[in-house]
């Protein structure tokens, strides 16, 4: 392990014995209590929004975004695509209300619904994205995901993702064990989403993308930091004889 590495992974043990004590919050109330002070909060991820605009598809028609909060990747998309067709996703309603709000004038249907179980369809959009939504969850739960967001896409669309990565698996399973202590010592059953970050390794990340049935996922780069990638993964397009 890198000296850099190792200096990050103490510092992450520090953090986690300094907030052993602090209980573990449902998803929805996390969100619902902060979306006064969300926007800016998350401010500083400005270039990365741009970034995931610029990298869509020029001839891109229709999105979907899943965890789209208040829409904050989807302020740079409007810019670049104003008439393009959003599907909004995510479960915090305070945040969809301030995303309609911002919106309103845009093609734009919002689901106020746990994305593992809203329907995402099939071969209808050109291009899915998310953006730090889905670092909270177990593999076996992302891959899901990712199944749905490829049945999802049209042959060769793509799914960006922009999220938190573990730099090292030493991290990403220190994480996942004081998430489950926490849980358990919380009493939150396991079908309960809470705000925890779990994220996985990029290598790991990839191997479920691929294992979903992406034949093709790109590592494009990271913004002022070494944890939070852009991703692209595209569904190959149908062969043609």
């Amino acid at each position: 392990m890198e000296e850099k590495e190792i200096e990050f992974l103490d510092s992450l043990k520090a953090w986690l014995e300094e907030t052993k004590d602090t209980k573990l919050e449902a998803m929805d109330q996390f969100f619902t209590v902060r979306v006064q002070d969300y926007e800016e909060h998350m401010s500083t991820w400005k270039d990365s929004y741009k970034w995931m605009a610029q990298i869509i598809p020029e001839d891109a028609k229709e999105l979907l975004d899943i965890g789209c909060g208040t829409g904050l990747e989807l302020d740079y998309i409007f810019k670049r695509f104003p008439k393009m067709k959003v599907t909004g996703i995510d479960f915090a309603k305070s945040m969809l209300n301030e995303l309609e709000r911002k919106h309103a004038d845009k093609n734009l249907s919002l689901i106020c619904e746990d994305y593992f179980v809203a329907s995402f369809g099939k071969e209808r959009f050109d291009v899915a994205v998310s953006f730090q939504t889905l670092h909270h969850f177990k593999p076996e739960k992302k891959i899901l995901i990712f199944q749905k967001l490829y049945e999802s896409l049209k042959d060769g669309g793509c799914y960006i993702e922009c999220d938190y990565i573990a730099t090292s698996k030493e991290q990403e399973d220190l994480l996942f064990a004081e998430c489950e202590r926490r849980r358990k010592r919380d009493k939150i059953p396991q079908d309960v989403f809470v705000h925890f970050d779990t994220p996985l390794t990029l290598g790991h990340e990839i191997s479920l993308m691929k294992q979903a049935g992406f034949e093709k996922v790109e590592l494009m780069g990271y913004k002022g930091d070494n944890h939070t990638p852009m991703i692209v993964a595209t569904k190959k397009s149908a062969t043609v004889d």
